[in-house]
């Protein structure tokens, strides 16, 4: 399972990672890395693309929580 890289950046409500996953990794293997990210991270799928030479770029996302404090600051 080769995963050449990871970035992520926050928008809005959501935060995203994009993957890169090279072409050398099996579909099985992309599949499993993907539904770890989702059952351990609370990542679901945005987006793919698949790329001329074999490359696939995944875009994830999952939601901000924001929590409100509840101490007093007197």
């Amino acid at each position: 399972m080769a995963n050449s890289g990871s970035s992520w950046r926050k928008h809005g409500h959501y935060e995203y990672r994009v993957m890169t996953i090279d072409r050398t990794t099996s579909v099985p293997d992309a599949r499993k890395m993907l539904t770890d990210e989702a059952e351990y991270g609370r990542w679901e799928l945005a987006r793919t693309r698949l790329y001329v030479g074999g490359e696939r770029k995944v875009w994830l996302r999952r939601k901000v929580i924001r929590v409100a404090s509840t101490l007093d600051s007197d």
